[in-house]
């Protein structure tokens, strides 16, 4: 009977996480955000369809990535929390800076001015 020997070490691989210029971080290499990634994640996609959406990622990366994100849960759900809220202050500061209400209002109004005058009989 002969022993079997030990199985090398496993190793779990650190997902390829990277901050960004803005804060962000970012999945390897790539421009795809882990905000992106985890989104499409809960919306009930597969790795393997996510890698179909972001075909910029390999396959081994989104299952890591998903990984930490399962065994970092608060951590994460902290980040992306406030990346959340972050992009709701910008929305904010950028619809009061540029009066995006008023200017939607004036653009309907301006189609609907326009499209009445192509509607208009001819004389």
């Amino acid at each position: 009977m002969s022993l079997m020997s030990a199985p090398p070490k496993f190793q779990s691989a650190l997902p390829p996480l990277r901050w960004d210029e803005a804060g962000g971080i970012r999945i390897g290499s790539s421009r795809v955000t882990l905000d992106s990634l985890l989104a499409t994640y809960h919306n009930g996609c597969t790795p393997e369809e996510i890698a179909i959406q972001f075909s910029v990622l390999r396959l081994e990366d989104i299952y890591s990535t998903i990984a930490y994100y399962l065994n970092h849960r608060q951590e994460i759900d902290n980040y992306l929390e406030q990346r959340n809220q972050q992009a709701q202050k910008l929305r904010q500061q950028l619809t009061e800076k540029h009066n995006l209400v008023d200017l939607r209002h004036r653009l309907l109004t301006r189609q609907s001015q326009k499209e009445s005058r192509q509607n208009a009989p001819s004389i």
